[in-house]
């Protein structure tokens, strides 16, 4: 078997009987438009997003209630009047890992988002984590901001008791807990509103999210006018535009950076995209330039208006214009935030039924979810599924205390995607998984390149000098040129692929190990100092090794061609790895403990349901480069 001979050792380590680890390392292939059809038409979600849509789902899932708090509690505690460069660097630091986004999304247009980059460029076991992680994220984040709906709503209407009573929240004694009503409603709601379809379901989204965007410019227009009218007095103190120091405003943006979460939900929609190469990128981009420009402008105006020690940490915007005798904007401001939080919901539920469906195709849950209504052509089952959880724990639980469990999946998609994109540019996978049954295409491939290179040498050997002995220690060079080149550049080839495969995991393990000695205050000043220096030692050799060496050339020809390619790669990638890393572990222990419990939970279905009906346990791997000639072949065969 001329090609096969090491893609079926692959294959075999593909299936359980290779072993575990060979299991958790097995990689799927980009989808292509062959595999999606061959897939039946039931597989197909309705290609009707554009950039406009695109940039509702972005900005309608990231700009939360959060920043009617936020910037209060930041600018008081560790900003001061510099809040406004706190939320600059915040969102640069986001660009960052919209960037490794932007790229992955456009070659790999397909639902799933980082559990679907994880799949292809790191393994199976990584993807199954990341996807698990980020079906907690949006359980959680979806019923944390459906319980803070209720309370804004009823302030809306005149006060905490203002809701009818089958809405207002009610206390259980026997259960000691207090259920919401109005929660469970509002995730029932958005819930039908996307099975209704995606098209439906982003306009409604699309419409809630320039409502917010309207109280925003509301804000940042009227507090311009009063803080032009009062000379700015939040700005006119002698402790200067940073009181806490550039520390205190570097803490601000660790702070505000979970304010710029939510990008990610349109990279899950990659698939309905009309044009994902042009589209996806754009999106990403527009959707966090508004959020940062619109976070910056609110910032500047409310602390102009309020010296940053006097502004109420609960209600700062609404505090600051009552402070200049505009009570009636209370109102615009908490609409603002109820439609914030409206949308903000709408993006917590959309990306989980597509993730649960990318990971059913892929055989590790039940078929059950990857089913598409035909006439919808959205994966309602998995939708259903998911806002009835949602609604329940929205109904039951105070989640306000699991809050930090969200983030988890969001860092730890955020520095895999990043991972990935390193992968992509130096290692891409250089063999590729076929379906089993393509079995006898694939032998009878191999034999006719078998065939084809035997009848080569023997008409290149009729040519020759019969004279020439057929045992010569004559240099193969001076005959072979061509052939002797090739297998020196192979050689080479695979020395940098190695070489570029251990710089990329001592990047990453240097970049934890100097995030971890960063973080851990608690050790002595010996270890971490130790600690930091060989984090330091192997996160700058493995930079200066990737910058040295060439990418990979099959990077050309990975995907989908003509998309956004991410910039100053491996800088920029190694840059986000750190910067998640460093708020991951930043996370608290508590939280920590918390997402074990459910990653273990992940692992026990992983291992007793995943790993043996993943749909890669019988696959054959055969290097890319024959991948589409194979399939040709299988098509001629089968005609």
């Amino acid at each position: 078997m001329g090609i096969l001979g090491g893609s079926q050792k692959m294959g075999g380590c593909g299936s359980p009987s290779g072993g575990w680890a060979k299991g958790l390392v097995r990689r799927k292939q980009v989808d292509s438009a062959r595999s999606r059809s061959g897939g039946g038409g039931h597989h197909q979600l309705a290609k009707e997003l554009s950039i406009l849509h695109l940039i509702a789902i972005g900005v309608g899932s990231t700009i939360g209630a959060g920043v009617y708090i936020l910037v209060g509690t930041v600018a008081r505690e560790h900003s001061g009047p510099a809040l406004a460069f706190s939320f600059l660097i915040a969102g640069i630091a986001a660009a960052l890992s919209a960037f490794c986004y932007a790229e992955l999304a456009s070659r790999c247009p397909s639902a799933g988002s980082a559990y679907h980059y994880s799949y292809i460029c790191v393994g199976e076991g990584v993807a199954w984590l990341i996807g698990w992680a980020l079906l907690l994220e949006y359980t959680i984040g979806g019923s944390a901001v459906a319980r803070g709906i209720s309370p804004n709503l009823a302030l809306l209407f005149g006060g905490a008791d203002s809701l009818p009573a089958f809405l207002a929240r009610q206390y259980i004694p026997g259960l000691d807990i207090v259920v919401d009503p109005c929660a469970a409603v509002l995730v029932i709601i958005v819930t039908g509103l996307l099975c209704v379809g995606i098209k439906e379901s982003t306009l409604a989204q699309g419409i809630v999210t320039t409502a917010n965007v309207c109280a925003m410019i509301f804000v940042i227009s009227a507090g311009t006018y009063l803080g032009f009218k009062t000379g700015w007095p939040g700005y006119e103190l002698p402790t200067g535009y940073f009181p806490f120091g550039v520390d205190g405003m570097l803490a601000g943006s660790a702070t505000v950076f979970f304010a710029y979460i939510g990008f990610d939900s349109v990279a899950s929609t990659a698939e309905e995209v009309k044009n994902p190469q042009r589209d996806l990128p754009v999106g990403i981009a527009a959707a966090l330039s508004i959020c940062c420009a619109l976070y910056m402008m609110v910032s500047v105006v409310v602390v102009g208006l309020v010296p940053y020690f006097a502004m109420d940490p609960d209600t700062p915007i609404s505090s600051a214009f009552a402070s200049h005798g505009m009570h009636w904007a209370a109102y615009i401001i908490t609409a603002g935030a109820v439609t914030a939080l409206c949308s903000t919901l709408m993006g917590a539920i959309l990306p989980q039924p597509r993730i649960l469906m990318a990971m059913a195709r892929d055989g590790l849950l039940p078929a059950f979810f990857s089913d598409i209504n035909k006439s919808t052509q959205v994966p309602i089952k998995s939708t259903i599924v998911t806002g009835i959880g949602s609604a329940t724990l929205a109904f039951f639980m105070d989640v306000s205390q699991l809050a930090g469990m969200v983030s988890v999946g969001t860092l730890l998609a955020f520095t895999m995607v990043a991972i990935s994109v390193l992968i992509l540019r130096y290692v891409p996978p250089d063999v590729v998984p076929l379906p089993s049954s393509l079995q006898e295409s694939i032998d009878a491939y191999s034999d006719a390149q078998e065939s084809s290179g035997i009848i080569s040498q023997v008409s290149g050997g009729s040519s020759k000098d019969s004279t020439q002995p057929l045992l010569g220690k004559k240099d193969a060079s001076i005959d072979y040129p061509i052939l002797v080149e090739k297998v020196q550049d192979i050689l080479t080839e695979k020395n940098r692929r190695k070489i570029a495969g251990w710089a990329i995991m001592f990047t990453c393990i240097g970049a934890f190990l100097l995030t971890f000695a960063a973080s851990s205050l608690g050790l002595s000043s010996f270890l971490r100092f130790s600690v930091c220096g060989v984090g330091v030692t192997f996160l700058l050799s493995g930079l200066i090794v990737l910058t040295c060496i060439d990418q990979d050339e099959r990077r050309h020809k990975f995907g989908h061609a003509g998309g956004f390619i991410c910039p100053f790669v491996p800088l920029l990638p190694i840059t986000c790895i750190l910067i998640n890393l460093y708020l991951l572990i930043n996370l608290g222990g508590a939280t920590w403990a918390r997402v074990s419990v459910w990653l273990i939970v992940g692992v026990l279905v992983y291992v007793f349901y995943g790993r043996t009906h993943s749909s890669l346990v019988d696959a054959v791997y055969v290097p890319a480069d024959h991948a589409e000639e194979i399939y040709r072949s299988s098509g001629d065969s089968l005609a």
